[in-house]
């Protein structure tokens, strides 16, 4: 039996926006046991060229969100990516879960064919659906909840693999 598009895509990417949302919350205990603003966090990086924890989890919410959204041939939610703290941080994550919500398996399965094309700054993309979903949204995301995980454990935030794997 193969699996389906929502089942290969959805509930994994929901489970983990649930773990980024739990891994920000101990960053937030972090912040207050240790008297740290958690702008540092928010705006912290591993690198000068990389994007701030911030970017990440928006980067990470994007993913989910305008593929699904594309996926589903349904308008994607605007969101204004001016998160400055952890609480802004953890309400994007649940406004994309909430909006994921919303997208039944019968509006993404059966569109492992589907044409997928889109433009990011000056790179165009075209994608077949079963493409877009297994080398483009699930890499990129993890990319970008990794990112967001190491920044925090970098930075001092008491996390390890049990909480990213939830």
């Amino acid at each position: 039996m193969a699996i389906s598009m929502y089942q290969a895509s959805i509930p994994q990417l929901k489970k983990m926006l649930g773990n980024l949302s739990s891994l920000l919350t101990k960053a937030e205990e972090h912040v207050a046991a240790k008297g740290i603003d958690g702008a540092v966090l928010v705006e912290g990086r591993l690198f000068p060229d990389m994007f701030p924890l911030a970017k990440q989890v928006q980067i990470a919410c994007d993913q989910v969100k305008n593929g699904m959204a594309r996926l589903a041939s349904i308008e994607a939610p605007k969101f204004d990516d001016n998160e400055t703290t952890i609480a802004q941080l953890k309400e994007r994550i649940a406004k994309t879960i909430a909006f994921v919500d919303t997208i039944k398996p019968e509006q993404v399965n059966g569109t492992e064919a589907k044409e997928i094309k889109f433009s990011v700054k000056e790179w165009s993309f075209e994608f077949v659906g079963e493409q877009y979903v297994l080398t483009w949204i699930i890499p990129n995301f993890y990319f970008h909840v990794t990112t967001a995980y190491n920044i925090l454990r970098h930075n001092g935030v008491e996390i390890g693999k049990a909480d990213y794997l939830g």
